[in-house]
């Protein structure tokens, strides 16, 4: 059984995400290093565990998915997550996982995108609410050559955004604080409404709702 462990220690995969970090701060995109990769898996495995129901086996492939669900970018923005799909299946069968779960890894991440992707299964639902909810300061680039924007300016003012699930009102929460001294709330839903809408449908998807509350005012 290849393990969440055998997956980050493995070579092919570190050289595959510090190559689409690197390839993303040359374009001036935000951190997609092995930190944005531990916080990534670490929820996405919480959600299924969270939510109830789930085997051990299939929470590991959420934090498995979740760790390695970047790595396309290493070939090109565009179009990552379909790429990072079909990398993932070609290291995971290489390294002896059973194809269905292969299949599973690979079926989420390459639904992870919010420019095509559906939460088509439960690790896909899981991973999409943990790849949106990974907003935070320190994934702003402070040494890129591209000039300072607004996706720069809200990513900085986020303090915090947590996902919680709260299974007793039947409800996935985003819990999103921001610095209006340097961004505006407005600001941060438009540009962030379609990974939103993703993480609305993800919630849909294992029957709860979403709630978004922002500086402890009720967004949705």
């Amino acid at each position: 059984m290849v393990t969440f462990e055998d997956v980050k220690n493995n070579e092919e995969i570190k050289e595959c995400i510090r190559v689409a970090d690197e390839t993303l701060k040359v374009i001036g995109y935000t951190e997609h290093s092995f930190v944005h990769a531990g916080i990534v898996s670490l929820k996405a495995s919480r959600v299924l565990e969270d939510i109830g129901g789930y085997s051990p086996r299939e929470i590991e492939l959420a934090r498995i998915a979740g760790y390695i669900h970047d790595i396309g970018n290493m070939v090109n923005r565009e179009s990552h997550a379909q790429t990072g799909a079909i990398l993932a299946y070609q290291i995971l069968t290489r390294m002896g996982m059973e194809p269905h779960e292969v299949v599973q890894i690979s079926t989420a991440i390459g639904n992870h995108d919010e420019g095509a992707g559906y939460p088509v299964t439960p690790i896909a639902a899981a991973l999409i609410l943990a790849d949106k909810s990974d907003v935070r300061r320190s994934r702003v680039r402070k040494d890129s050559s591209r000039a300072y924007d607004i996706h720069d300016s809200v990513n900085s003012a986020v303090e915090k955004c947590d996902l919680i699930v709260d299974r007793e009102r039947n409800k996935i929460i985003l819990d999103i604080s921001i610095d209006t001294e340097i961004s505006s709330v407005m600001d941060y839903f438009e540009i962030f409404l379609g990974r939103m809408m993703m993480c609305k449908k993800s919630a849909e998807f294992f029957g709860m709702t979403l709630r978004i509350l922002c500086n402890g005012s009720k967004i949705l």
